[in-house]
């Protein structure tokens, strides 16, 4: 079986700021398990415009024992669901760097929350709070991306950076934004095999944070790695794509600052699920849609949860 090129195009760098995803404040980091993991999130080679959409469902809670630092407060026994929509574009230059296809883009998230957890404010015994809110999140810019590609290789490199636009209050626990700055360097490779249709990637980085001058918390750097393997196969006028992925995320130095009441809190998850995604080429374009669902399997402080991804691209 020989899948058309066309096909095969790399369609774009899925990126989301969404609630609960690492340990450190909040439970929460910029970085989301399943944003940057397969086919569809492989960084574009052909020129033009790749536009995407996308939609994450995350539910999570922690164990009643657990505390978790969030907007300067300590939550027992977390419960936590987010739903946000992700609208974002990608160009990609005619014009090579360094030998490598460069593309620019960004992303800007809309997120609904609701939280609730046991609070303990000052000496008074815990007392139930329930927390919901929507607005923008904190929109994720791609200054730059860069991909090299040789017969059925492709090595990428990406520097995401997360700016803090979203909605946020201390002392609310239900927050849209996180109030902080993040750096995400992440380099990967992906191999497509055009006569079989089988391909994988595996992609990793470190994810550096700014302090959260509301709260005085700055969150440890966050390691994080990201693989998958899918198997595509022809049907009707396009190709499905059947997969699955497994994450791991490992907080590699302590939180700090006035705000870290809980000493370093690092924290862990890691987790798979199943992919499944169809292409369908346009002439010389290409959209794309793909459904993932992710589950933690075990978690360090932080709560334990699944995510739902749905995305879409074209690329034209």
């Amino acid at each position: 079986m020989k899948i058309a090129p066309a096909t095969l195009t790399a369609a774009s760098l899925c990126l989301l700021a969404a609630p609960f995803t690492l340990a450190e404040e909040g439970g929460a980091g910029h970085h989301v398990p399943g944003g940057m993991s397969t086919m569809i999130d492989i960084l574009p080679t052909q020129p033009g415009w790749v536009v995407e959409s996308m939609y994450l469902h995350y539910s999570g809670d922690a164990s009643a024992g657990s505390r978790i630092p969030i907007a300067n407060r300590l939550g027992l026994g977390l419960d936590a669901t987010s739903d946000a929509f992700t609208l974002g574009g990608i160009y990609t230059f005619e014009q090579q760097v360094l030998g490598a296809h460069y593309s620019v883009g960004a992303f800007v998230p809309y997120v609904w929350m609701n939280v609730e957890a046991q609070v303990r404010v000052g000496l008074l015994p815990p007392a139930f709070v329930s927390s919901s809110t929507d607005g923008l999140g904190d929109i994720s810019i791609l200054p730059v991306m860069m991909a090299w590609k040789s017969d059925n290789w492709q090595f990428n490199a990406a520097l995401p950076i997360y700016a803090p636009t979203g909605d946020y209050r201390a002392g609310r626990l239900a927050n849209p934004g996180l109030n902080h700055w993040s750096f995400d360097p992440t380099v990967g490779v992906a191999y497509a095999n055009e006569e079989t249709g089988f391909n994988f990637a595996v992609h990793t980085g470190f994810t550096f944070a700014t302090e959260n001058s509301d709260t005085s918390y700055r969150n440890g750097t966050v390691w994080h790695l990201d693989v998958s393997a899918q198997q595509l196969l022809p049907v009707g006028p396009g190709v499905l794509g059947i997969g699955v992925e497994a994450f791991y995320i490992e907080q590699v130095t302590g939180d700090s600052g006035r705000g870290a009441t809980l000493g370093g809190f690092k924290g862990s998850t890691y987790g798979l699920g199943p992919v499944l995604s169809y292409i369908l080429p346009v002439d010389d374009s290409a959209f794309v849609v793909e459904a993932r669902w992710l589950t933690e399997l075990e978690t360090t402080n932080r709560p334990q949860g699944d995510y739902f991804w749905l995305k879409a691209v074209y690329q034209f």
